[in-house]
This record gives structure tokens, sequence and C-alpha cells, in this order.
């Protein structure tokens, strides 16, 4: 039993770095065969009015739908459509401003050339990733991109492998090079992955976040000590404004204050909000970013700023606490 146990696991390591290899090479000499209409198919896509319409049979189709999921995310708009479903109606959702991306690694898949004429008759253009440049897709593709690969990474060289790999890739270097021909930056990648932590980061402003109304905490120069400590309990801000008539921020009080206080024996009772605020407060406008917050709190070694609008008025504040809840932090 052991030795069959470690045969089985030398076996099983071959096959791990023998996949790997095939697969690496393979991608490696895909490159060679980069030509004029792989440059000329970018071109193409960013010229069109339409979508690319990305279609593909088996695990090429799973290929497909990666790809269409990498291009619409990358600012190129884009939809899988299996080529069984266009023959039963799909193929309405094709108008003649797309292109199609039809991925067949034989070239050959009945369902995909069985609709191929009618796409050249409607008047749409077809980038073929394919293998096979003999094939009933090669004739009818505007544009081959070539896939073609010596073996499979699979042992009986069937199961598609190293092939759908250098396809996957090549959707990739389509979908890098029309981001990078757009000119797409870092927050239009946010506006389509909303969700994610980027997309917070880079979409989220202050104002989604911060605490107003009822729950901003600020008092008056004139108020009570007493009185603004209640305004600061209440809130449960660890701080509060104190504003002129006009809601301009004219400084700060926070926990931090109040126990720097207590600790010189001041009589506290007779004070105002204007005999212990802090003067010229760190303050954020409305329309900034979340993550602009929490700089700023970072670099001041602050938990809490509060936020004024382009008038430079107090419309609200926002502390750690707020920016961890929203994932901002």
């Amino acid at each position: 039993m052991e030795m069959i146990k470690n045969s089985s696991y030398s076996q099983i390591e071959k096959m791990l770095k023998n996949t790997l290899i095939i697969e690496s090479q393979e991608l490696s000499n895909a490159v060679s065969k980069i030509n004029k209409d792989w440059i000329e198919a970018v071109l193409a896509i960013l010229a069109i009015r339409g979508r690319v319409v990305v279609m593909g049979m088996g695990k090429s189709g799973h290929i497909g739908k990666k790809i269409a999921a990498t291009l619409a995310s990358t600012g190129t708009p884009a939809m899988f459509v299996h080529p069984g479903e266009a023959s039963h109606g799909d193929l309405g959702m094709i108008l003649k401003e797309d292109i199609v991306l039809a991925i067949s690694n034989s070239g050959e898949s009945e369902e995909l050339t069985s609709i191929l004429p009618v796409l050249k008759r409607i008047g749409v253009k077809i980038i073929a990733i394919s293998g096979n440049m003999e094939s009933t897709l090669f004739k009818h593709a505007d544009w081959f991109l070539q896939s073609s690969v010596d073996r499979e990474a699979c042992p009986l060289n069937l199961a598609p492998t190293a092939s759908t790999t250098v396809q996957l890739a090549i959707g990739d270097a389509l979908a890098v090079s029309l981001l990078d021909a757009r000119g797409f930056k870092e927050t239009d990648f946010a506006r389509s992955h909303p969700g994610g932590s980027l997309g917070r980061k880079l979409l989220t402003l202050v104002s989604d976040i911060m605490r107003k109304n009822g729950e901003l905490p600020y008092v008056e120069e004139s108020t009570l000590f007493t009185q603004m400590m209640k305004e600061m309990s209440t809130k449960g801000l660890g701080a509060t404004s104190i504003v002129d008539a006009e809601m301009k921020i004219l400084g700060v009080f926070t926990d931090g204050d109040l126990r720097r206080l207590v600790e010189k024996g001041n009589d506290l009772r007779q004070l105002k909000a204007q005999d212990v605020m802090v003067r010229g407060p760190k303050v954020i406008e409305e329309n900034a970013l979340a993550v602009e917050a929490a700089e700023l709190m970072e670099v001041n070694k602050i938990t809490s700023v509060f936020v004024v609008n382009s008038q430079g008025k107090l419309v609200g504040a926002v502390n750690s606490n707020d920016l961890m809840k929203n994932k901002v932090i």
C-alpha cells in the first residue's frame, strides 16, 4: 500500500507539472501567431457602434462567456449568445452594427457554422479565434486569430486544455489592448465594479456615508460646557463642531480634548464652547471621495472629521467607524 501511495503521489505531481509546462509553452507559442489580423480586429472593435457578440460551443462557449464578461467590465460593450439558441430566435439580438467574436478550436462546430452565412447576410463582421485555418469558420472570418496548439495538456491529447487556455489568453489580450486604446482608467473600472473594494474606494463620496441632519453634533460659541457635553453624548460621534450663525465651522471639541482638560483640573462648569474649542479644525468637502477622508484622518491622527459644502458650511460628519462600516477601509 505504501508503495502504491508513493507511486500515486509521484504520478500526480508529474501530471500537475506537465500540465502547467505544456500550457505555458503553448501560450508562449501563441505570441508568434500575432499578425495584422489581430491588430485590425482591435481597431475594428474600437470603431463599432454596436457590441461585441461572443459565440462558442462547449468548452469554447465557457471561455467565450468569460471573454464577454472581461470585455464588458473593461469598457467594451459585449454579450455572449449561445450558437444553438441563436438559430432558434436569439439571432435577432445581433445587429449589423455589432461584431461577432466566434470561438471554435476546430472551426467546424455545427451550431456555429450553420449561422455564419446568416451573419454575413446581415452584414455582421466576424472575428474568429480558431486553430484550424482550413475550416468553415476561417472561410467566413473577416479577421482570423489563430489559436492552434501542438498538443493538449490532457495525456490522451483529447480534452480541451491547452487550446482553451490559449483562447482565454487571446480574449484577455484583446480586452487589455482595447482597454489601453480607450484610455480606460481606474475610475472607469470602478464604475463597472461598484460592489468591489476598488469600486467602493473610487466611487463612494463623503456625502454618501456622512452623518447629517439630526445625527450631526454642533453647538454655538456661547453654548455652556455642560450643554455641549450633552450634545456630544447624544450624537455619539465623540466630538462636536462649534459653528457661527451661518453654520460656518469655527472649531471642534473632542473626547480627547475633554480628557486633557480634566487632567489640568480646570473648573469646567463655568466654561463655554468658545473657551475650549480647537480652532481651525481639519474639514473635508462633501463631494470628496470617502477614501480621502480616511487619508485625512490617518495623516492627522484623528478619528473623525466634519464635512462642509462648497460654501464652507457644515453639512455632515464622518468617523473611522463609518468608513469601516461602508468598507472604504
